[in-house]
């Protein structure tokens, strides 16, 4: 599962496009499983299935009419296409509106119908752009679900703009920025990258802001710390030298000064900040002094 980010108009669409044959490249060439685009597009497209985005469907058709219209167009025929056409809507939940006209569906439904279009011919690889863009929560976490699902045996690349998706989903994550990749690596590697990789946040009860301070900034390894004070509290955010892990010296001290701790917890990484700090380099990460 790769998630593919980048600003808005990086390139994420326009190469999407390119990978599934709706737009030629001006250089350069495009292989899905070891096939040229450009000499073999029709063998291409086979392999493919795709959700462009916004997901764009006939409003005056049913789902089973649009689904059968779409199978007969991948050469689906007979009892091959039943078949597909039962198994696809089963997997996508449209039971309940399959003879219901598409521009009455909630955003929802229309966009199970167009990922029900594009995984109709089994294809191997997926290639969806914005696949829950202006979804509710419910409606996110139902098509996540079932993405990851198709994930056990499927290639998929997923163009988003929300990076709780792609900590949830992805196993890659690819950064592009003015048509150019800026990032690539795991969900994990890029959250290391982030100031707040390995930062511990603590929250103390009934201590001095400035007694916590002292102590913590002697702490060995530590590059920066924050203190809030609210309502006889005091929240510490603790950032590492160089991600270094620094939560068994930051409970030591806290252990040793009988502090009440109310919370303790290291942070894995801000995906935001990084996504910021590569496609923005000009601007300043939090935890940097």
């Amino acid at each position: 599962m790769l998630g593919f980010l980048g600003p808005n108009g990086a390139g994420k669409s326009t190469t999407m496009k390119m990978i599934t044959g709706f737009l030629s490249p001006d250089a350069g060439t495009v292989r899905v499983g070891g096939i040229d685009i450009g000499e073999h597009p029709v063998a291409v497209k086979r392999r493919i299935g795709y959700l462009p985005e916004g997901a764009p469907l006939y409003p005056d058709m049913t789902p089973a009419a649009f689904l059968a219209f779409v199978g007969a167009i991948r050469g689906l025929r007979d009892d091959e296409l039943q078949r597909r056409m039962r198994d696809t809507v089963a997997k996508v939940n449209l039971e309940s509106v399959l003879e219901q006209p598409i521009e009455t569906l909630s955003k929802g439904f229309k966009r199970r119908v167009g990922i029900a279009q594009s995984i109709l011919h089994d294809p191997e690889v997926l290639v969806l752009d914005e696949p829950t863009d202006g979804l509710d929560p419910n409606q996110k976490h139902e098509v996540r679900t079932l993405i990851q699902e198709m994930a056990e045996d499927k290639a998929i690349v997923l163009s988003t703009h929300i990076l709780e998706e792609v900590d949830a989903v992805c196993s890659r994550a690819i950064i592009v920025a003015a048509g150019k990749i800026v990032s690539d690596g795991s969900p994990a590697e890029l959250e290391a990258m982030s100031p707040h990789h390995n930062a511990v946040t603590m929250v103390v009860r009934d201590v001095p802001t400035a007694q916590i301070r002292q102590r913590i900034d002697a702490v060995p390894g530590i590059s920066a710390s924050e203190y809030v004070e609210q309502n006889g509290r005091v929240q510490c955010t603790i950032f590492p030298r160089d991600g270094a892990s620094i939560i068994a010296e930051v409970g030591a001290v806290a252990r040793q000064q009988d502090w009440t701790v109310e919370e303790l917890h290291v942070h894995r990484g801000r995906l935001d900040a990084v996504f910021r700090a590569i496609t923005n380099p000009g601007e300043k990460r939090g935890g940097e002094r």
